[in-house]
């Protein structure tokens, strides 16, 4: 009776078989679902992600610093340390002395390029008073030239007077003598016209040589002219020298002052003084850092996401929120944007042309000028700090 019971009992091979594929199909839809819902709502996410983040009317990031001007000064020239004349982390006015080199040899060249300065100018001034006796020389030159050729037109003008008289006797000579010849003249009369003929003829040589004198006078005359103009020509030509010979003196000695400008370290900008370098005594070679100096303007620098930036504009107010000083809140606007990501000023840019590509979110710099504050006074370069803008309220002008 047993036996029989305990078969009859168990499930026999075609009920097995029968009912497990029901229940399996319902115990695959939940899963099924719960699946396609959570691709669902991925594929949602990741595609609207970007325009979550851009439309958000705060956008923030703790990806910011204070920034500022922080300025190595160094020497350019070579010499020893004098004196140091600021300690470290002192507050400084623009154009107080910093660091003071041993000045000697920079004031001696100084001193040498004045003297030749000084001694070009003299040269200078005596070829412009030897321009002057030769303008002299020239202008007497041309009295003798001038008085030379009215001898000379003097000396035409008797010459051709006393040629008419030779005429006139010579003429009146003939006839005589053909009158004598003709018995119709005496021959005292002949005898008088030709002792005239031969007066205003000896007359007529001598103005012929007073003439010939007076032409080799003229002539003599403009050749010391010319002689006195080559003259002025070599000095003017003397003087164009001088000029730029004194011009490059004067650069020499400017060059010279500049130099010795160098023995002085001044600050550029009014700011505050890091850890000094050097000491008094030291020997320093061009281009040594003596201090750095961090100028007393700060603004904050702010990397906010690519994501981020749709409607930030300059002009737009934000908030800033220092580290250090959690308590506080800073207010500013936002005055520029990085040109390029930040990827691209990197020593190596990525070059998303090779190789497998992974898209990563880039940043951007955005600089953020800090509303006027005593709390803007306490800021140090390098201090972390929280943005966050406001792109809902109005962008104020530069």
């Amino acid at each position: 009776m047993d036996e029989t019971h305990n078969v009859s009992q168990s499930p026999g091979p075609a009920e097995r078989v029968d009912s497990p594929p029901r229940a399996r199909w319902r115990s695959l839809v939940t899963p099924a679902l719960v699946v396609l819902i959570a691709a669902a709502i991925a594929v949602s996410i990741t595609r609207n992600w970007d325009a979550w983040q851009g439309d958000r009317a705060e956008p923030e990031t703790h990806d910011a610093f204070v920034a500022g001007d922080l300025t190595p000064l160094s020497t350019k020239v070579e010499g020893l340390v004098r004196d140091v004349t600021v300690n470290d982390y002192q507050h400084v006015r623009k154009g107080e002395e910093l660091v003071q080199l041993d000045d000697k040899d920079f004031r001696a060249q100084v001193a040498e390029a004045a003297a030749a300065v000084e001694a070009a100018r003299a040269a200078l001034e005596t070829n412009r008073r030897q321009r002057e006796l030769q303008d002299a020389a020239i202008a007497r030159a041309l009295a003798v030239r001038d008085q030379a050729r009215a001898q000379v037109v003097a000396a035409q003008a008797a010459t051709s007077a006393v040629y008419a008289d030779v005429v006139r006797t010579r003429e009146e000579r003939n006839r005589q003598q053909a009158l004598f010849v003709a018995n119709a003249a005496t021959e005292q009369r002949l005898q008088a016209a030709v002792a005239d003929e031969q007066r205003f003829a000896a007359e007529a040589a001598n103005r012929d040589a007073a003439l010939t004198s007076a032409r080799a006078a003229l002539e003599s005359s403009e050749v010391e002219v010319d002689v006195q103009r080559r003259g002025k020509s070599v000095l003017v030509a003397e003087g164009v020298q001088l000029r730029a010979d004194l011009q490059a003196r004067e650069s020499a000695l400017a060059a010279a002052e500049v130099t010795l400008s160098y023995a002085r370290i001044v600050a550029p900008a009014g700011g505050t003084v890091g850890e000094r370098r050097v000491r008094p005594g030291q020997l320093v070679a061009p281009g040594t850092q003596v201090l750095s100096l961090v100028g007393d303007r700060k603004w904050i620098q702010a990397n906010f996401r690519e994501t981020q930036l749709t409607n930030i504009a300059i002009g737009s107010p934000a908030t800033i929120r220092i580290d250090m000083y959690p308590g506080e809140v800073l207010r500013g606007k936002v005055i520029a944007m990085a040109p390029a990501t930040g990827s691209q000023f990197a020593l190596l840019p990525p070059d998303n042309a090779t190789g497998n590509f992974t898209k990563v979110v880039q940043r951007v710099s955005v600089k953020i000028e800090l509303d006027a504050s005593p709390m803007v006074a306490k800021l140090r370069p390098g201090l972390s700090a929280v943005v966050t803008v406001h792109t809902t309220q109005p962008a104020s002008k530069r």
